[in-house]
């Protein structure tokens, strides 16, 4: 038996023994057991199908490191997929515009908390699915796949329905600023 077959199956090996320590700092590295569970999976394939060059003095060590090289690699993929879907959203005043921009004043928070009945009005008029991708995606920070499993749908409809419920939020956002005076001294 050569080296590097010994240096591979010592990995597998290692695998093997490390699998539960790998798992939990996979589920924490990326918060989401299924996430996490592809991304092991993902370095089972990569040490089981590839001879390393040299001998491995800690192949605990070396398979944390891949596991955590693949797991930024799959959270970057997330994330331009979040960014791809914010897209719809980029052209909206109602985003330039934050709460901390305006004033304390008892007329901006009267305007403030309208926003926020009418968002969560139109909310509730969604679909279920785009609801809860929406609010999983933006409110509890959970990424694309574990929102896709949670559903039972692909990460693209995941997508899809985030991108229906921000053009939802946004075109009455827009209808109410059309069908409003913002001077309320004229009202």
């Amino acid at each position: 038996m050569s080296v590097r077959s010994n240096a591979s199956s010592s990995l597998v090996v290692s695998f093997e023994t490390h699998y539960s320590d790998l798992l939990r700092f996979l589920i924490r590295r990326t918060g989401c057991v299924e996430l996490a569970a592809d991304v092991a999976q993902d370095t089972f394939l990569r040490v089981a199908g590839t001879e390393p060059t040299q001998a491995i003095d800690n192949p605990r060590a070396y398979l944390f490191r891949i596991a955590s090289n693949l797991a930024t690699d799959l959270l970057r993929r997330e994330t331009r997929l979040a960014q791809r879907s914010a897209v719809l959203d980029a052209g909206s005043e109602s985003r330039t515009r934050s709460l901390a921009d305006l004033s304390s004043s008892p007329e901006s928070v009267f305007l403030a908390r309208e926003r926020l009945r009418l968002l969560d009005d139109t909310l509730l008029q969604l679909p279920a699915n785009a609801r809860r991708a929406l609010l999983m995606s933006r409110v509890e920070g959970v990424t694309f796949a574990c929102i896709a499993a949670e559903l039972g749908v692909s990460e693209s409809m995941v997508a899809k329905y985030i991108a229906q419920a921000l053009k939802a939020c946004r075109d009455r956002l827009r209808q109410a600023d059309a069908e409003q005076p913002h001077d309320l001294t004229r009202m």
